[in-house]
């Protein structure tokens, strides 16, 4: 462990703010919640300060209070980013997780950081005693291993400009908070490459400020409606539903969302196809297929190459990792 690194007993305001964070997502009981009390510690690192390194065995779990943190891994003497973490996520070696072993990568901080930690050993006692502290950690891991599935997805598929889009559209507020040269790393694209893109993307204040009025507008029209069911839909139709012309109504899918017209559509499809089948009644009434029509696609092949592209994985295999999950106790 590196030995610049001190830690400190976090105070009580920290230690409610992290109790809060997973309380939202399981209940803590007293027992738990006097545990974290005794053992959450505090940490200060400056920018570029390495957290831990590669080839040796993290010893804590870590939450970003204030910050940001990327992974990193090397390869031939270059500096791969395999990750960005800002506040409110958790951070840990992810191939020695919860300090089973030498982690493959090392982790860095992009900026002056405040977090918490809690070390290896209390977690995994905790763990064997605590329900509730393995599901909040379920929940969190799933949520960053479907984040990392898709981030892994677009790099393998995409092109430069749809790996900006993607990035753009799923953290909006990094592109211009962390150092291009971290994010070219992290989608594998030049920092040439990406400036000349992002100017590319740049839009005047006022405009901006139009286009989220007008997206907005558009989003809370088609989701509320559900428009997107309507397999006859059209980008005309729906701008004159909005009074808008359709070329301001393709330019608001174009820079607000960063989408297609198809796209935009296809994307709500599948999101109320992934909200039904959470639904056990529908998953025992309806077929994968019969979902597929009643969202608004026109045949089987179209769904299943939307479903795979947004989704990363074939609807036949979320509706399993669904069934999986739901299981687990």
């Amino acid at each position: 462990m590196l030995e610049n690194l001190e830690y400190i007993n976090a105070d009580s305001q920290d230690i409610e703010h992290v109790l809060n964070v997973m309380n939202t997502v399981h209940p803590i009981d007293n027992e738990l919640a006097g545990e974290f009390k005794k053992h959450l510690l505090k940490l200060k690192i400056k920018k570029d300060q390495i957290l831990f390194k590669e080839n040796e065995v993290c010893q804590y779990m870590y939450y970003i209070v204030k910050g940001a943190l990327m992974g990193c891994t090397t390869h031939n003497k270059q500096k791969i980013t395999t990750y960005i973490s800002v506040e409110n996520d958790f951070v840990s070696s992810i191939s020695g997780l919860h300090g089973s072993a030498h982690s493959q990568e090392y982790a860095v901080a992009v900026e002056d950081s405040e977090l918490l930690a809690m070390h290896n050993g209390e977690l995994n006692r905790l763990f064997k005693h605590h329900f509730e502290l393995n599901y909040i950690f379920r929940v969190v891991l799933e949520k960053y291993y479907k984040d990392a599935q898709q981030r892994a997805h677009i790099i393998r598929v995409g092109n430069a400009k749809e790996r900006y889009l993607y990035f753009a559209q799923t953290n909006p507020n990094y592109l211009d908070r962390l150092p291009a040269e971290i994010v070219a790393s992290l989608l594998n694209i030049k920092p040439s490459t990406l400036s000349a893109i992002k100017k590319n993307y740049a839009v005047p204040k006022k405009q901006s400020l139009e286009l989220e009025k007008y997206g907005k507008q558009f989003e809370n029209y088609v989701v509320n409606n559900q428009s997107f069911r309507n397999k006859g839909i059209r980008l005309n139709t729906l701008a004159e539903d909005l009074g808008l012309s359709s070329h301001k109504l393709s330019t608001v899918l174009n820079c607000y969302f960063n989408q297609s017209f198809i796209d935009y559509i296809n994307q709500q499809r599948v999101n109320w196809i992934k909200d039904s089948l959470r639904n056990q009644d529908i998953i025992q009434s309806f077929t994968l297929e019969a979902l597929a029509y009643s969202a608004g696609f026109s045949s089987r092949s179209a769904f299943y190459n939307s479903f795979k592209k947004i989704v990363g994985m074939s609807p036949l295999e979320y509706a399993k990792k669904l069934r999986s999950v739901k299981t687990l106790p």
